[in-house]
């Protein structure tokens, strides 16, 4: 295979929305989620259409039923320390006319995991793999009258097979899809381009023709594609003889002059439009969201978006959502992510496995760039903690015993349904498969400094780290033959020991996780390797590389959003490792990095105990945005904003001014003894004011105050409405040590569906309409089930409730 020169990788092309998007899937098909029949435990021939499903509950996916509950340190510390095992899922249907004597596929965007498929008790396959999309045609055991019943059994039983929280059950979107004999195969459409500029670029397509007939059909392929004002940009046909009972390819070329290039800043999308016409009569079209740009990256100068050189300011994060658990509904990602905007986040990196589909076109639609990865381990287990992060006896259950059998297909299914997308930049084959002695070794490590490492030292017993070089020579041989216009990547943690292998080697960029003392050096040793940090902690000294050195591009936190599982020892359930709490709320660190990333005037107070500043950073070291105490504490206040100067006071005294280039961390810090009233800080550029924040002592608790995020609400199952609960004082200040458990009522056409306090280790029951605040504050998830008024009251002995009203209307 011809290897790609490090020095300048070039990716040019055209990126569309691939047929697994929830657009191109409603295109010609619909979501499959309402009404299903859910069982928790094995069913004995659960499959078989004389077993009664009538006792069982009726939900509507996706579903999650792991975090149902309830808490137990019974089960694993890595995923959260909530239930697993086994459950059924079946539902019964008629075909409606419009989709008799068509070819029926039933498309699963992920299921956790161990899936099994059966349909009117005749079995049509399984999926080990929990985040992997997948298919299957049923067509010939379908009845076209009377009743169809699906079941599917889910197989969670490794309840310590997850580095983190998966959740369990159907925790992602199902579709029923209906077409013609002759239709586009699903992920059957591939558009590309050579060359993409302002001026012009010139675009390819290839589609996979799907002909279920018995006889040649002579068809026309035809793509339109639209620009946001509904004018037709470009067009191109071609015919061809779909072959009998079999796949058929066909190639168009056009050339779209002055497009729109996606960005960051302006995420341009167009509509493609590609259809299949048989005897005049069009038998299928499939309808896609693309964009124009171009990527590279360069061994020595980093990243360029349409010949842009920008950094890449990225954060990683888990697709669960605290009370949600893994199955999320769209638009609690969606302000999630306007949350990362805000932040100044341009990138982010799927960790560690293909996530749901709608996040993708989020990011589409939203301007972020993606590394799209599809492994944590190989074929060897890791570490999985059961009694808490590097305590007791660790398990080896996960991926890795299906690795052998279904890598291939689970990385070129990760291609199929993505490669189409405007947002993703790189595929990323693994995360941390090196880490030391996790499960690799290397007699290096007996020497040298390596920040990452389980055990001490070479560990003779363990496979040697020679074996990734090959795994990773095949994996990217794999994913190159699908996909040649994005680069391959992987995130190394040991690369002390992997630089002694041919694992860097097999990679276009090489993500370094952790391990910024070594860019200079690698770089110098190996000119022509794109370096870039994949994973990274917050403090400075982790950004300052990016910032300052051209050849690294890129770092991307860990992460974004605090997450369910990979916790410590019990009680303690949840990972703190966000810039962002579970409730969606930023902390402190959030702004601090706010004033590294964004060019938005920020200004912001935190303060901690100054016996509590030595913690860590990022672990509650900065102390949070309030001012209280007892009088006579010596407190530290901390200043982040990307202004030059800042001055302090407190209860009108100035403190002094100190200068943010003065900072080596580029933040400002004042030590100081708290007394009750106002702490302010007033910051300025070249003399003139940049912004101000003030923080004032509260009173007590006095009463519950909820502003909801949308009080117009699509009654669609994809909408939901964020109600921000928080407690204040009597004179409506915010009182962050409140801990007061709010009961959240709703009438009305409307359900909760969680409750979110944040808490790392609460143990609530996570479906009940109560809860206990957390530093002041809860949030509550609200879906309209129906159109018509909603009522939310909030309420809490000794402060009163609070109504809000929604307006829910139809879709």
């Amino acid at each position: 295979m011809k290897k790609i020169n490090l020095i300048k990788i070039s990716v040019l092309f055209v990126v569309a929305v691939c047929v697994t998007g929830a657009q191109a899937q409603q295109s010609r098909g619909y979501r499959f989620n309402d009404q299903w029949k859910f069982f928790k435990g094995d069913v004995a021939k659960g499959e078989k259409l004389a077993t009664s499903d009538a006792s069982w509950r009726t939900v509507d996916l996706p579903h999650d039923w792991s975090i149902e509950g309830p808490f137990s340190d019974a089960w694993a510390s890595g995923t959260g320390y909530l239930p697993t095992g086994i459950g059924w899922y079946r539902k019964t249907f008629a075909l409606l006319p419009a989709q008799k004597n068509k070819t029926i596929y039933l498309y699963f965007d992920g299921v956790y995991k161990n899936s099994e498929v059966w349909i009117n008790e005749q079995y049509v396959g399984k999926r080990p793999n929990g985040y992997a999309s997948f298919y299957y045609d049923i067509t010939k055991h379908l009845r076209q009258t009377g009743q169809n019943t699906i079941a599917v059994k889910v197989d969670h039983t490794d309840f310590g097979d997850s580095r983190w929280y998966s959740g369990s059950g159907i925790n992602r979107n199902v579709y029923l899809m209906a077409v013609e004999p002759v239709h586009i195969a699903v992920w059957g459409t591939v558009f590309t381009t050579p060359q993409v500029s302002a001026e012009q670029a010139s675009a390819r397509l290839t589609v996979s023709v799907v002909n279920k007939s018995k006889t040649v059909a002579s068809a026309t392929v035809v793509a339109d594609l639209v620009d946001d004002k509904g004018v037709s940009v470009a067009h191109a046909e071609e015919k061809v003889q779909a072959k009998a009972e079999g796949e058929s390819e066909s190639k168009l070329e056009f050339a779209v002059k002055n497009p729109d290039l996606w960005s960051v800043e302006y995420p341009a999308l167009y509509t493609l439009r590609t259809s299949v016409v048989v005897n005049g009569k069009k038998t299928d079209e499939v309808t896609e969201k693309v964009g124009f740009r171009n990527v590279r990256f360069d061994a020595n100068k980093g990243f360029f978006l349409n010949d842009e050189n920008i950094k890449l300011k990225g954060v990683c994060f888990h697709d669960d959502a605290g009370a949600l658990g893994s199955a999320v509904p769209k638009a609690v990602w969606q302000r999630r992510l306007q949350t990362l905007k805000t932040l100044g986040c341009n990138t982010i990196r799927m960790s560690h496995n293909p996530h749901q589909d709608y996040i993708y076109d989020l990011c589409d639609e939203m301007g972020f760039l993606v590394q799209d990865e599809a492994f944590d381990e190989w074929a060897i287990g890791k570490n999985k903690w059961i009694k808490g992060w590097n305590v007791g006896t660790p398990g080896k259950d996960g991926y890795s015993k299906y690795f052998a059998e279904w890598a291939d297909r689970d990385l070129q299914d990760m291609i199929k349904r993505n490669r189409n997308r405007t947002c993703i930049i790189m595929w990323s084959i693994g995360n941390e498969i090196d880490y030391p002695n996790d499960p690799y070794t290397h007699e290096v490590l007996n020497t040298g400094r390596n920040p990452q490492i389980y055990g001490r030292g070479y560990q003779a017993g363990n496979p040697p780290a020679s074996e990734m070089g090959v795994i990773a020579k095949r994996l990217v041989q794999v994913a190159k033959q699908l996909d040649t216009t994005r680069p391959i990547t992987a995130a190394l943690a040991g690369v002390v020991m992997s630089n002694l292998t041919d694992y860097p080697d097999a990679l276009d960029i090489v993500g370094y996780n952790y391990q910024e003392y070594r860019y200079a050096d690698d770089h110098a040793k190996y000119p022509q390797r794109v370096i870039y940090g994949s994973e990274n902690g917050k403090g400075y000294d982790a950004w300052a590389p990016v910032a300052e050195l051209d050849y690294i591009s890129a770092q991307y936190l860990w992460t974004a959003f605090d997450f369910l599982g990979e916790a410590s020892a019990w009680p303690v359930r949840s990972s703190g490792a966000g810039v962002i709490d579970m409730a969606g709320n930023p902390k402190t660190e959030f702004y601090y990095r706010k004033s590294l990333w964004s060019a938005e005037p920020t200004t912001f107070l935190s303060v901690a105990e100054v016996s509590k500043t030595s913690r860590g950073r990022g672990r509650g070291g900065f102390g949070d945005a309030h001012w209280n105490g007892t009088p006579g504490d010596s407190v530290a206040v901390f200043c982040f904003t990307n202004a030059e100067n800042a001055e302090l006071f407190v209860n009108g005294a100035s403190l002094g001014s100190k200068s943010r280039s003065a900072s080596p961390q580029k933040m400002m810090v004042w030590k100081t003894v708290f007394q009750p009233g106002e702490l302010e800080v007033k910051t300025s550029s070249k003399n003139e004011e940049r912004g101000n924040f003030k923080l004032t002592t509260p009173g007590s608790a006095a009463s519950l105050h909820a502003t909801a995020d949308r009080v117009t609400l699509k009654a669609d199952k994809d909408d939901v409405s964020h109600i921000d609960i928080t407690v204040l004082d009597k004179n409506g200040r915010f009182v962050l040590k409140a801990e007061n458990e709010v009961d959240v009522n709703i009438q009305g056409p409307g359900r909760l569906i969680g409750l979110e306090s944040g808490s790392l280790s609460s143990h609530e029951d996570y479906k009940a309409s109560k809860r206990k605040l957390f530093k002041g504050k809860l949030l509550a998830y609200v879906q309209a089930t129906g159109t018509g008024v909603i009522k939310i009251t909030v309420s809490s002995p000794g402060l009163g409730s609070h109504t809000l009203e929604l307006n829910a209307v139809t879709p």
